[in-house]
């Protein structure tokens, strides 16, 4: 039997890839909700934003609060002298003063309501990145199975190849029709190994951001369950717009950016007018005599053109906000529309398909080489089947990752649950 160096080399290292990709260490299977729930309690970053809500919390009771009143002490020397300038007596002179600063009725409120806008915020971003969180755990864990499928096709279609080859090294090389043969057969195996190569290496790339993800080594095993189901059909469009605008995360932080921003201009309004401090106060000196003295004191700023310069201010912030809210508004309808489009394109899509179109193209792949062995099949149609098959379970898979993708960017855009729209988990 005469071997071909040029058709064995190839072979062998796409035996070599298969092979590797069959020793992954077994995992018991994670059911997706699990595996999400599980990110969600345990993914550090979201640390990052609870320490954030409690210190606006703590922002709140810190604006309700009033100044600390000041103690001031004095201490010193008296000397008294009679008009000839003698000295009458000397002594030791003291005072003491408390001194609490008051604000206008309303001001302090505002001040909470500032704060409390504060902690609105910061519990908008919390909910906005544990949302962004679900839609990469679900989008990885479907990009996982879909590399698993692919691999799984292409491991069929590289046992197929390596059986044939036994058939043509077992041939005698002489001959136009063998030669070939063996290249169309060397060309297959090189675009069967490219395939293998990148179904491994996604696989492996969401397998290390979800280890990450869930807080495990990057290279610990793990095995996702994916529910099979069928696309549904989008909510219309004015539904999700009207969603959209209710619950999407960015812009109702726009809303609040400028309520709070309606806050800031009446605070500057107010605080026109300054606080006022009142000091109660002592005092005592011993110079020969005893004097004593009490009252209280009180002390109030005067106005200045920084009040009314701060007042514009804010009312120009104010002003962007609502050509902030306007925009984002705007950003949002387009963002909905698109990826409203770009789902109802996918399940159109994969509506038009068959429910076993990929059983049918393994069916006919494994045929093919039942055939093709037999003598019955000419070596195009052998190759373009198996080709086939694996190109219809890659256009399955990619188009039910675009229309996952286009269902969790509508998730995040809208607020609905529309990850499960048939596509996905």
């Amino acid at each position: 039997m005469t071997f071909s160096p040029s058709l064995v080399r190839p072979l062998c290292g796409l035996l070599l890839l298969t092979g590797l990709l069959r020793a992954e260490p077994a995992a018991a299977p994670v059911p997706l909700e699990e595996l999400v729930a599980d990110i969600l309690a345990q993914h550090p970053e979201l640390g990052f934003y609870e320490a954030e809500i409690t210190a606006a919390r703590a922002g709140v009771r810190t604006a309700g609060a009033r100044a600390n009143p000041e103690l001031a002490l004095d201490l010193g020397r008296r000397r008294v002298t009679d008009p000839a300038g003698v000295l009458a007596g000397e002594g030791t002179a003291w005072g003491v003063s408390v001194t609490q600063t008051f604000e206008w009725p309303g001001r302090i409120a505002l001040r909470k309501a500032l704060a409390s806008q504060q902690v609105e915020l910061a519990e908008l971003g919390l909910a906005r990145y544990r949302a962004a969180l679900a839609a990469r755990a679900r989008q990885l864990a479907f990009n996982l199975h879909a590399a698993g499928e692919k691999s799984a096709a292409v491991r069929e279609v590289a046992d197929r190849f390596a059986a044939l080859k036994a058939i043509f090294l077992a041939r005698e090389p002489a001959g136009l029709t063998p030669l070939l043969e063996t290249r169309v057969i060397e060309a297959q195996e090189l675009a069967l190994q490219r395939r293998a190569t990148a179904a491994a290496l996604a696989a492996n790339a969401a397998l290390v951001e979800l280890n990450q993800l869930r807080g495990q080594p990057a290279t610990a095993p793990l095995q996702v369950t994916v529910a099979a189901s069928r696309p549904q059909t989008a909510p219309a469009a004015a539904e999700l717009l009207a969603a959209a605008r209710e619950h999407n995360f960015d812009f109702r932080a726009r809303r609040v950016e400028l309520e709070q921003q309606g806050f800031v201009v009446q605070l500057a309004r107010h605080e026109r007018n300054p606080g006022f401090s009142v000091s109660p106060y002592y005092s005592q000196a011993r110079a020969g005599d005893k004097e004593q003295n009490f009252g209280i004191g009180l002390s109030l700023p005067l106005p200045t053109p920084a009040g009314s310069a701060a007042t514009d201010a804010a009312r120009a912030r104010h002003r962007q906000a609502e050509v902030a809210v306007v925009v984002a508004e705007r950003e949002l309808e387009r963002a909905v529309l698109t990826a409203a489009q770009a789902y109802a394109a996918k399940v159109a899509e994969m509506q038009r398909w068959a429910p076993d179109a990929v059983e049918q193209f393994r069916e006919a792949a494994a045929l093919a080489d039942r055939h093709y062995r037999l003598g019955a099949v000419p070596i195009g149609t052998y190759v373009e089947l198996q080709s086939s098959y694996l190109d219809a379970v890659e256009a399955l898979l990619d188009t039910q990752a675009e229309a996952l993708a286009a269902a969790l960017e509508l998730n995040q855009l809208t607020g609905l649950d529309l990850g499960r729209l048939g596509v996905t988990p």
